[in-house]
């Protein structure tokens, strides 16, 4: 009889008895692919377990995880952290040193299990401010103590009739873990998840998200503490694919040569990266072989789904694949067929131009408090068509979503959090006659598509009384090769206006091409042919708004925009009230005049 999943951890169990996959978890040690079983996955997450309780580990205890890279031992201290009854905190590892003394304090985490010395000397400078008894590294560090520390202290299963125990009575509306939101202003927020949210997520996304059970392989580099991932991880175990982390977001591509997956997901930030580098080194064709190239991509940027083109387009696809696109296909491997898009939205163009390029960009929607998927788009299941561009996709089974007068987004569901922990105010903020309030505005077309139209937080007024709604005016500048990141701003003044970094790897590029000398990347944004074609940007943006969203103004940064800057969340948001501190110089410029 097939394991019933109800718990995270009933994830592997059921990878056991179904695949017994040989490289269920592959992590790079040195410069070598390390793969660990499933029954090796299980028999160490028992492991940590067994050493978890000989430490004094109660339910509902906190355990704290950090890593910089995603990597098996993350993986095996989930599973054995959730077996033993206690809740695991996962952390980002870019967040400040007060962060982390917050989120430790906030959770009472006793434990920390880190990857590296980076993290660790961050944690020592507040780890006396903190209830933390102890700290375990996965890499060897001298004089520190090692998570093998741990899995010795489990190696004797004398104890694991109490292991058995503490994961029976473990029920799936029991909390499974703190995920605290990275937050674009004010204090982290602690996401009470439980074992049933996050579970009833992974199998409404096992049909739409189509993987080839026990065959595919699945390349994973997002943060695993961000729940977007994590939950990908567990539905890759759930469907029997081969997880490989990568080593870094650097070594993405070279990764993806080595092991050829055919899935993996990302944030919109990272696919535009892609395709910049791709369309940069377009750039350095000549004759015949760059007007192929560009013709490919001009074909792919006018692409629909299922044939809605007609059959010329289509005959073109053809030959644009064959002798483009597949180019593109190699560079990430060869194998890769599906790439799952989260956390922001994602540009139409880039939709359009992977879809023709034969790796299709499901863009999805929802929340770290929704588990997070509440919509998603699909190929076909079932003979349902479920792709359409502009779009989030259709919402996913079991969930409810209705849209308020207000056109904010209300969600219902098993996938929806219990609360912010200790924080009962923000709670009933959010959670109204059982509903979550997403904050979001959308619709839901003809269709049964979901459509975001903006964020209630993010509206502003001008002094005019007219409403503005920067994600989208945002969204279209960026369309642009020549802008990374754009903040619409304006709010009580009387007009909008943008703060723009400049995409200075593709603009550095075009300078050269252009004979622009420069000796600084202020001389750079301050060149008039480069002001000509930012000015182009903007104006071919504001052709499609109405005169009161228009951007009149615009002012661009010397610097990138970067979370280690303060400018943007792990997840690649923006941190508005930060980037427009650090830049009010220009800001009071803008509307001084």
């Amino acid at each position: 009889m097939s394991i019933e999943i109800t718990r995270l951890f009933d994830f592997p169990y059921y990878q056991l008895e179904k695949y017994s996959l040989k490289k269920a978890l592959t992590t790079k040690y040195n410069g070598k692919w390390v793969s660990t079983s499933t029954k090796e996955y299980i028999d160490k997450a028992n492991q940590i377990s067994r050493g978890l309780l000989k430490l004094g580990v109660q339910a509902n205890d906190k355990i704290a995880i950090i890593s910089t890279t995603n990597r098996t031992e993350w993986n095996v201290c989930d599973i054995g952290i959730l077996q033993t009854g206690a809740q695991n905190v996962p952390i980002y590892p870019t967040i400040s040193k007060d962060d982390y003394e917050y989120i430790l304090n906030n959770s009472e985490a006793i434990y920390c299990f880190v990857s590296d010395e980076t993290i660790l000397e961050k944690l020592n400078q507040i780890k006396g401010k903190t209830k933390l008894k102890e700290i375990f590294t996965f890499d060897d560090i001298s004089n520190e103590k090692s998570w093998n520390e741990v899995l010795e202290l489990g190696l004797n299963t004398d104890n694991q009739n109490e292991v058995e125990a503490r994961k029976d009575a473990v029920k799936s509306d029991d909390l499974a873990t703190l995920i605290y939101t990275s937050g674009t202003t004010g204090k982290p927020k602690g996401v009470m998840l439980s074992h049933g949210n996050i579970v009833s997520n992974v199998l409404a996304c096992d049909a739409p998200v189509p993987l080839e059970y026990g065959q595919d392989k699945a390349l994973s580099f997002l943060p695993v503490c961000h729940i977007f991932e994590r939950m990908i991880l567990y539905l890759y175990q759930f469907c029997g694919a081969e997880i490989y982390f990568a080593e870094s977001i650097d070594k993405l591509a070279e990764n993806a040569q080595e092991i050829k997956p055919s899935v993996m997901t990302a944030v919109p930030r990272l696919y535009e990266k892609i395709y910049d580098k791709i369309i940069l080194k377009g750039e350095e064709l000549t004759g015949i072989k760059k007007k192929l190239f560009f013709w490919a991509v001009n074909l792919g940027l006018r692409y629909e789904p299922y044939g809605v083109n007609g059959w010329w387009y289509e005959k073109q696809l053809a030959l644009a694949r064959k002798l483009i696109f597949s180019k593109w296909q190699a560079a990430l491997g060869g194998n890769l067929k599906i790439m799952v898009s989260g956390s922001a939205a994602l540009q139409p163009r880039l939709t359009r131009v992977f879809a023709a390029a034969g790796m299709s960009i499901m863009e999805g929607y929802g929340l770290t408090e929704t588990s997070p998927v509440i919509s998603v788009n699909f190929l076909e299941v079932n003979g349902v068509k479920g792709f359409k561009i502009g779009t989030v996709g259709k919402i996913i089974e079991g969930v409810e979503v209705k849209v308020a007068k207000s056109g904010e987004i209300l969600v219902k569901g098993p996938n929806v959090m219990q609360g912010y922990y200790k924080d009962p105010i923000k709670t009933a903020e959010v959670l109204k006659d059982g509903y979550f309030y997403t904050g979001d505005k959308g619709e839901i077309d003809a269709d049964g598509f979901l459509k975001i139209t903006g964020r209630t937080k993010e509206m502003f007024k001008t002094s005019g009384g007219k409403y503005v709604v920067p994600p989208l005016l945002e969204g279209e500048l960026k369309q642009s090769l020549f802008i990374e990141q754009v903040m619409v701003v304006g709010e009580g003044e009387k007009m909008p206006a943008a703060i723009i970094q400049p995409n200075f790897e593709f603009l550095k590029e075009w300078a050269s091409e252009n004979n622009i000398s420069y000796t600084s990347n202020e001389e750079l944004i301050a060149n008039e042919k480069v002001l000509t074609e930012i000015t182009k940007a903007v104006k071919k943006c504001n052709d499609n708004f109405g005169k009161w969203e228009q951007i009149k103004v615009f002012k661009l940064t010397p610097d990138e925009w970067t979370i280690d800057g303060g400018h943007l969340t792990p997840t690649m948001k923006m941190k508005r009230a930060v980037i427009k501190k650090i830049y009010k110089h220009l800001y009071d410029e803008i509307y001084d005049c």
